[in-house]
């Protein structure tokens, strides 16, 4: 689901910017637009100006500059709880000396509900997210998982059309942050709400996302559905930051119908598709994910030499640390199946991969 033009985006932020001190932008000149039932996720390292852009379209930060606009409407100046925005934290921020029932209401009595009413619609969210039976018990008595879903309850109870939500599975455990990410999925999936989600855990945001957004420095890097951002990353930090990436080092010798042949820094003559690399005598990076590689050499395929460093079983695959071209981090994942895990420390051995699976990128 993409969003092309102004008209029929739910969420727009238009040439935003965000400076705290006058002088350095922590968000620089973003133009985003977010379509109605859309679960865009905001990726990126600490500090990358992620959070400040969720802030900022919660209310909670003023932009700089620019306009955020929800629904066709500006909403630069109006207070947070007049936005009709759902807002999940990672500190889940309930209140503790109220019951999970009466911190469902809380957001509903603000706006003036009545009582009846209130309390269907603290019963239709407690018993989305599988916890109706516990809306006379207080925080404190529940686990961390429960805490969180209560948290999302509260930002669904008063019918938002969109939800944000800023590292929400952050403090959980790893299993139950899995199955986490499948339950607000799916809760996405069935009411059709729009969620902004923002986290530094790539595996979170490649499973929940309709469209990720990899911030850095700032800047919005890629913009692209999961698969997209994972097999076709468009820079080397896009290549770095999703998933685990192989680099060679080298110089770009000639570019012809989209590929480029590159002189690596040992010498060594590679080609691969010219993503993003300059002309000849451009420095290049070579972007290669390790489970592309193959362990033998294969007719038609490019293939090299490799001396293996460590082995590393991982149950399903061999984590395979390699010497290549002058890379000593080079990795190739072995999948675990009958004949492949006869390699031995030290050994040398030929590896191969497809052309069209290296990408010439940014230096």
């Amino acid at each position: 689901m993409t969003a092309n033009s102004h008209d029929d985006a739910f969420v727009v932020f238009d040439r935003v910017q965000k400076s705290y001190d006058g002088e350095i932008l922590v968000v620089k000149d973003l133009n985003l637009q977010i379509a109605k039932g859309e679960f865009l996720t905001m990726l990126g390292p600490s500090g990358s100006g992620k959070t400040t852009c969720l802030m900022m379209l919660a209310g909670f930060e003023t932009a700089t500059s620019g306009d955020i606009r929800l629904g066709g409407s500006p909403i630069n100046n109006i207070p947070p709880h007049k936005r009709g925005i759902g807002m999940v934290f990672q500190n889940y921020a309930l209140f503790p000396h109220m019951t999970v029932g009466e911190n469902l209401a809380f957001p509903l009595e603000v706006r003036k509900m009545g009582k009846s009413e209130r309390e269907a619609k603290v019963k239709r969210a407690l018993d989305m997210v599988q916890m109706g039976e516990f809306a006379g018990r207080r925080p404190a008595q529940l686990s961390g998982g429960q805490q969180q879903r209560i948290a999302l309850a509260r930002a669904l109870v008063f019918d938002a059309e969109l939800v944000l939500m800023d590292e929400p599975l952050g403090a959980l455990d790893k299993q139950l942050r899995e199955h986490m990410q499948f339950e607000i999925k799916h809760i996405h999936e069935n009411l059709g709400i729009t969620v902004v989600y923002v986290t530094h855990d790539q595996s979170e945001a490649l499973t929940m996302s309709d469209r990720i957004a990899v911030f850095n420095d700032g800047v919005i890097q890629q913009l692209a559905p999961p698969e997209d951002l994972y097999e076709r990353p468009e820079n080397s930090f896009c290549a770095q930051f999703i998933g685990e990436n192989n680099t060679l080092m080298g110089t770009v010798e000639s570019v012809s119908d989209g590929v480029a042949a590159i002189t690596l820094d040992d010498g060594a003559k590679v080609r691969g598709l010219a993503v993003n690399c300059g002309g000849p005598g451009s420095r290049t990076t070579m972007s290669l994910r390790p489970e592309r590689v193959y362990v033998g050499g294969e007719e038609g395929l490019v293939t090299t030499e490799a001396e293996v460093k460590e082995l590393i079983y991982l149950g399903d695959h061999i984590r395979c640390r390699m010497h290549v071209h002058g890379n000593d981090e080079f990795v190739v994942k072995v999948p675990n199946a009958a004949g492949h895990t006869h390699l031995q420390v030290g050994e040398k051995t030929m590896i191969s991969w497809e052309t069209a699976d290296c990408r010439a990128l940014d230096a």
